[in-house]
């Protein structure tokens, strides 16, 4: 059975810092580029961070660049995005996405974790 499980969320104020962490199981993790996307209220989802399947590059939106940094364990089959900085509109609901384009388009999803920046 495919699960990726993210945690790590909460509460936190502004300028303070969260670690979220996706594990997946149930399928050959290494195999697949992996995204970090948030949800707002009322707003329409949005892709804050890819990293590729061997790890080696990193992609950031323009509103978390030089604040969020993501990384990836292979061994554990787990994601990290490590936030700092934070402010009142990085507060989302944050997905974790897997995909791989060959032999075929595959997508999974996580069930996603609250993050809540407020003061």
């Amino acid at each position: 059975q495919v699960q990726l499980v993210e945690s790590g969320g909460g509460l936190v104020q502004p300028g303070g810092s969260l670690r979220l962490s996706c594990a997946a199981s149930g399928f050959t993790f290494s195999m697949y580029n992996i995204n970090w996307y948030r949800q707002a209220p009322g707003k329409e989802r949005e892709l804050v961070a890819t990293i590729t399947s061997a790890g080696g590059t990193t992609n950031y939106a323009d509103s978390v660049k030089g604040r969020f940094t993501m990384s990836r364990d292979n061994a554990k089959n787990t994601v990290f995005l490590q936030m700092n900085s934070l402010k009142p509109e990085d507060t989302a609901v944050y997905y974790c996405n897997a995909e791989r384009t060959v032999p075929r388009v595959t997508v999974y999803w996580g069930q996603g974790t609250q993050v809540t920046v407020s003061s």
